[in-house]
């Protein structure tokens, strides 16, 4: 399949990404549920789509499925339940090592007493993290967090050395999946707290992705 070429194209998804985005946050915050679950599993496939339209050589092949694996999370975490749920975080995690691989095929570990420092930060966030939380997860739930949010700082610390936008993505993206985690703990939430989890999914989602075709020349910084 040959990858659409054509501005105006890729202009077009962007836009209905946004609008969509829009609408879903939109949508959380009223209480909308039908709305909310017909924008939802269109998120990140219109993200993928856009990133589709503007694929040139040296892109990352490993970005559209980074965001479809992201799109499979999104659904499955939508049908409820604990086997749904885990089978959303292993979708998850499949766009996280797809992330990990090709920051690290960017060259994210080219300057390794960098990313030792920021990988030390992350593993003294996560450790906490797993320590605050594990008493109040369910047994059968602790392992699974404990690995899927390894691989999620990973993604972090890995992102953090591509660019600004693309670490900020990283960041916003533990900070998403750390309150759906306090939801698992039955923690006490934060105002607006599903509203928060999914405004920072989407800004981290868009700037990994913004961040990745920066790095490689896949889109002008004004075009973002």
């Amino acid at each position: 399949m040959t990858p659409l070429r054509d501005p105006r194209t890729a202009r077009a998804l962007l836009i209905a990404f946004t609008v969509v985005s829009a609408a879903h946050l939109l949508a959380i915050a009223f209480g909308i549920h039908p709305l909310q679950y017909a924008t939802k599993p269109l998120l990140m496939p219109l993200l993928a789509a856009w990133v589709w339209s503007l694929t040139k050589p040296g892109t990352p092949k490993l970005l559209v499925p980074a965001l479809l694996f992201g799109a499979g999370g999104d659904i499955l975490l939508e049908i409820g339940g604990t086997a749904a749920f885990l089978a959303g975080m292993g979708s998850f995690a499949a766009g996280h090592v797809c992330y990990v691989t090709m920051f690290v095929k960017l060259g994210a570990l080219a300057d390794r007493r960098r990313a030792l420092i920021v990988a030390g930060c992350y593993a003294v966030v996560w450790a906490m993290l797993i320590v605050l939380l594990w008493p109040d997860l369910d047994a059968g739930m602790r392992i699974p967090v404990a690995l899927y949010s390894l691989l999620l700082a990973s993604t972090a610390v890995t992102a953090s050395q591509v660019n600004v936008r693309a670490g900020l993505g990283g960041a916003l993206f533990l900070f998403s999946d750390t309150l759906i985690a306090t939801d698992l703990a039955d923690w006490r939430h934060l105002p607006a707290h599903s509203f928060l989890i999914m405004v920072t999914y989407l800004a981290g989602q868009y700037l990994l992705t913004v961040g990745t075709l920066e790095r490689t020349g896949g889109v002008e910084r004004t075009e973002s």
